[in-house]
């Protein structure tokens, strides 16, 4: 049986809570009266168990079951850094 879980790609915009990121999901649609490309986001609270992930890093994240009242998803692969500013 293949695994149908949805996946996404966004980055980290918060980490404050424990176990937890807050992940940005930009994806690009048309208008539908008018044609014209709009950029449209959203926020998912995604598990992160190691709580090593900071803003800024671009992950992936997997459906997976509920786990408290808004999380449904989990961290899945960091799939890149953010840029280290020293």
């Amino acid at each position: 049986m293949a695994n149908t879980r949805r996946r996404l790609q966004g980055r980290v915009v918060s980490n404050k809570m424990d176990k937890t990121v807050v992940v940005l999901v930009e994806r690009s649609k048309q208008h539908r009266l008018y044609k014209k490309v709009v950029r449209v986001s959203d926020k998912y609270m995604a598990h992160d168990e190691s709580n090593d992930i900071e803003i800024g890093d671009v992950v992936q994240i997997v459906e997976s079951r509920p786990l408290s009242k808004r999380k449904r998803w989990a961290v899945e692969t960091v799939v890149s850094r953010a840029a280290e500013e020293n």
